[in-house]
């Protein structure tokens, strides 16, 4: 045989061989499967079939069925920039950040919730050096307020407002390294805190996936302390995250807002629902003469989960920022 038909055979034996093992693919792989290795979506080079396109992973508030904020530093259209602050423990200097729209301008328009137009939560993502404080915004768009560290490590900082136009909040996050000599810590599962001779103590379970109702009963010297002032339009603010990730979960006061003048205690409850098993830190702001004291509790969830179901694309939200009911718990 001659080298052109030596060449032809070579050729033929080759559409064989391929005709076969395509044959088996399809017997042995569902048909789809088939069509999407010989159909390919794209590629990232140019190159057909070097990669199809990427889907969307769910987030977090989609997966559990219920909305999670917190967990990343842009949520419907609204950026939290960087962030600058000291770069170690001990030195003077300013936090400061930028909200940034759809169009990448800086954003001035917010509404006030619990009489702040920002509320700006600190903590090291170890649980602890918990801030709940409220910068003021320039004409700009910029948000500042004088800052120290006292420790080192690394932070979460959260900005929670409600941008005009909107009908909830929204909390954008970040985070920050803080050079120093860095001791970690582990907060123990405790229901029950002492800050500057009050005694502040957590009643209710958290239940996974099922709204839970907390009450929070401050003593002071072994006796109810009914001398609780508003702060911030009510008698008491629970911020809760979830130990991990550090998700944000909204709380909600329960009661009607306090009126001029008026005190309350020693219990002030509370609403909330886990998205998942598992640990939570609490932080309990509660004013008392004029003073601001924040208590912390560590607690786990208990029973048995209720089964999260995904919603539909009937029930799922655009906006999962605007799936809340816009009122915070701080």
């Amino acid at each position: 045989m001659n080298a052109a038909g030596r060449l032809g055979a070579y050729v033929a034996g080759l559409a064989v061989i391929f005709t076969g093992a395509f044959a088996g693919a399809a017997a042995l792989v569902p048909e789809q499967a088939v069509a999407a290795w010989t159909h390919s979506e794209g590629s990232m080079d140019g190159h057909a079939g070097a990669a199809h396109a990427e889907q969307p992973m769910p987030d977090a508030s989609t997966a559990a069925g219920s909305p999670v904020q917190g967990v990343t530093s842009e949520r419907g259209g609204y950026l939290l920039g960087d962030i600058t602050a000291p770069a170690a423990v001990g030195a003077d200097g300013e936090l400061a950040f930028t909200i940034t729209g759809k169009d990448a301008s800086p954003v001035t328009g917010f509404e006030a919730s619990h009489e702040k137009r920002a509320h700006l939560i600190v903590v090291r993502s170890d649980g602890t050096q918990y801030r709940h404080v409220h910068p003021v915004m320039d004409e700009a768009g910029r948000w500042s307020l004088p800052w120290r560290w006292e420790a080192a490590g690394t932070y979460r900082i959260y900005a929670d407002v409600v941008p005009t136009g909107s009908d909830a909040n929204v909390t954008l996050t970040r985070t920050v390294d803080v050079a120093g000599s860095l001791e970690p810590a582990a907060p123990e599962v405790s229901a029950t805190d002492e800050v500057q001779g009050f005694q502040v103590s957590l009643q209710g379970d958290l239940q996974a996936g099922s709204p839970s109702d907390l009450t929070v009963s401050v003593n002071r010297s072994g006796q109810p302390v009914t001398n609780l002032q508003p702060y911030l339009g009510a008698y008491g603010h629970l911020v809760a995250l979830r130990a991990g990730d550090m998700a944000y979960l909204h709380t909600h006061p329960e009661g009607a807002e306090p009126g001029q003048g008026g005190v309350s205690g020693p219990e002030v409850k509370f609403a909330t629902t886990p998205p998942t098993p598992g640990r939570y830190y609490l932080y309990f702001d509660f004013q008392v003469d004029g003073k601001v004291h924040t208590a912390q509790f560590t607690v786990d969830t208990t029973g048995s989960p209720r089964a999260a179901t995904a919603p539909t694309p009937d029930q799922a939200p655009t906006d999962a920022g605007t799936a809340d009911d816009g009122h915070g718990g701080h």
